[in-house]
């Protein structure tokens, strides 16, 4: 048997703005906020399925420099450029990490400026 990953935690300093966000990016909701400010968000099935929860956990410090670790996300009912759009109306926002423009992902940024890409394939 080998491991699974079963939760992201990123560092945030407002982690109910940006649970608020990534819920509605993943169409997760809330399982947990714990006494610390930290959330937990995750699939309807809650904990333990096929997909990691993503914790948000408090930070005073501001996110320096690019992320080592991003997120890659798939649009599942939408075309790229529709699921773009849909993006940015909730507050991502385009970010420059030396692409050509040729690609044929889109480097966005969350709220709190970390980086992940929408990549063009669409899944079901």
């Amino acid at each position: 048997m080998a491991c699974r990953i079963s939760e992201l935690i990123i560092p945030c300093q407002d982690p109910q703005r940006l649970a608020a966000f990534w819920c509605e990016v993943l169409g997760f909701i809330v399982l947990d906020t714990e006494d610390d400010g930290s959330v937990e968000i995750g699939p309807q099935e809650g904990f333990g399925g096929l997909q990691p929860t993503l914790i948000f956990s408090p930070t005073t410090e501001p996110k320096v420099g690019e992320l080592r670790l991003h997120f890659d996300v798939n649009a599942t009912d939408r075309d790229q450029d529709a699921e773009l759009e849909r993006l940015m109306k909730l507050g991502a926002r385009p970010a420059d990490v030396g692409q050509t423009g040729e690609e044929p992902w889109h480097v966005l940024a969350d709220p709190e400026g970390n980086e992940f890409c929408l990549l063009r394939a669409r899944l079901n």
